[in-house]
C-alpha cells in the first residue's frame, strides 16, 4: 500500500509563487510515476503535471507549462510542484498521486494512490 500526503497549500495573491509538496511512504517504487491533478468547485478534477522518478521525464498541462514545474527528490521519496506566476484560475484543491506504471498519462484513472488534497486560494 502506498501512502501520499500533501502539504504546502494556502491563500496567495495573483502573481505570487508557491511550492506544495507530496511525501510518499508504504510501498511504492522507483519506477512509479507521480501526478499532480486539481479540482476546482464545479469542475472536474483536471491533470496538472506528471513525472517519472526513473529517467526524470515530466509532463504538464498547456495551461501551467511554464509556470508550474515538478521536482522530486528520490532520497525523501517526495515530490513537488513549484508554482509560479499563480493565476485565480489556478485557485483549487490540489492532489497528488501515484501510477503504478511507467507511463506519464494525464488521464486521473490511471492513477493508482491518492493524497487528501490541500487547498491553494488565489486572490486577484
Amino acid at each position: 500500500q502506498v501512502q501520499l500526503v500533501e502539504s504546502g497549500g494556502g491563500l496567495v495573491q495573483a502573481g505570487d509563487s508557491l511550492k506544495l509538496s507530496c511525501a510518499a511512504s508504504g510501498r511504492i517504487f522507483s519506477w512509479y510515476v507521480m501526478g499532480w491533478f486539481r479540482q476546482a468547485p464545479g469542475k472536474e478534477r483536471e491533470f496538472v503535471a506528471a513525472m517519472s522518478w526513473s529517467g526524470g521525464s515530466t509532463y504538464y498541462a498547456d495551461s501551467v507549462k511554464g509556470r508550474f514545474t515538478i521536482p522530486g527528490d528520490n532520497a525523501k521519496n517526495t515530490v513537488y510542484l513549484q508554482m509560479n506566476s499563480l493565476k485565480p484560475d489556478d485557485a483549487a484543491v490540489y492532489y497528488c498521486a501515484a501510477a503504478r506504471t511507467r507511463v506519464l498519462y494525464s488521464d486521473y484513472a490511471r492513477y493508482d494512490y491518492w493524497g487528501q488534497g490541500t487547498q491553494v486560494t488565489v486572490s486577484s
